[in-house]
C-alpha cells in the first residue's frame, strides 16, 4: 500500500492539516430498505470544519462517531495499540516503517493520518469509512463488513441505513453533489502545487516533490505552506 508524503522517509512536517476530505460513516442494518422508500427520505449533507492542527483526520473521525471534535490523542493511542498488538500483520513492509517506529511516530500530534489509520478506526469502532477527497471527487471506503443492528439516533445524523444495492439512496447523490461543490470553491489543498517555506533556510518550494527532493538535501523537514 502506497503511504502519503507525510508517512515517508524522511518525514516531512507541512504545519498544516489538508482539509480536502469530507467523511461519510455508514452504520450497515440488516434491516431492508427499499430504493423508493429511502428516496423519500428528506435530509441534507453538510461540511463540518475541523481545525487544522496536524489530527484532523483523528478529530473528523472522532466527530462523526462520538460527536467529540477533541479526539486525536485517543484515537491515536487506539491505532498504536492495534499496531504494536500485531507486528506480523504490521510488518514494516505494511507500514513503511519498523512497528515500533511507527507507534511512536503515529502518537506525535504533528504527524498525518492516513489511509492505515482510517481502515484501523473503521475495524475499531464496527463502521464503514468512506472518505471523500474533494479534488478529485474520489470516494475511498474503509472498514467494509456484514449487516449489524443498533444505529444510534443523534441530531447531527452520520449514520445511514445500507440498501441492497450497497448505496445510502438519496444521501449517497447528496453527498457526492458537496463533494463537487467543494471542488468547484477549491476546498482543498493541492499538494502537487501548493507553496511550501522551508522554516530553517526560509526557500520556497513548489509541491510536495520540491519539498521532499529539498529534505533529501538539506535534512530540512520542518515546511510552512504560504500563499
Amino acid at each position: 500500500m502506497d503511504r502519503p508524503l507525510w508517512n515517508s522517509k524522511p518525514t516531512i512536517d507541512f504545519r498544516r492539516c489538508n482539509p480536502s476530505l469530507i467523511f461519510r460513516i455508514r452504520f450497515l442494518s440488516s434491516r431492508p430498505t427499499s430504493e423508493s422508500n429511502s428516496q423519500k427520505m428528506e435530509g441534507s449533507i453538510v461540511r463540518r470544519v475541523i481545525p487544522s492542527d496536524n489530527s484532523c483526520l483523528f478529530n473528523a473521525v472522532g466527530y462523526v462517531m462520538d460527536h467529540d471534535k477533541k479526539k486525536a490523542s485517543e484515537l491515536r493511542q487506539v491505532i498504536a495499540a492495534t499496531v504494536a498488538s500485531d507486528p506480523t500483520k504490521y510488518s514494516e513492509a505494511f507500514l513503511g516503517k519498523p512497528n515500533e517506529e511507527y507507534c511512536a511516530w503515529i502518537l506525535n500530534p504533528e504527524k498525518w493520518g492516513g489511509a492505515i489509520e482510517l481502515s484501523i478506526l473503521a475495524d475499531y469502532y464496527g463502521r464503514e469509512i468512506a472518505a471523500y477527497d474533494i479534488q478529485t471527487t474520489r470516494c475511498d471506503l474503509y472498514g467494509q463488513m456484514s449487516p449489524a443492528d443498533g444505529a444510534p439516533e443523534e441530531f447531527d445524523q452520520t449514520v445511514f441505513v445500507v440498501n441492497r444495492d450497497r448505496t445510502i439512496g438519496a444521501y449517497e447523490s447528496l453527498a457526492l453533489n458537496l463533494v463537487k461543490d467543494q471542488q468547484r470553491k477549491r476546498s482543498y489543498t493541492d499538494t502537487a502545487n501548493f507553496t511550501l517555506r522551508c522554516g530553517v533556510c526560509q526557500i520556497g518550494v513548489i509541491g510536495q516533490k520540491e519539498a521532499v527532493e529539498h529534505a533529501q538535501a538539506t535534512g530540512h523537514v520542518n515546511f510552512q505552506e504560504y500563499k
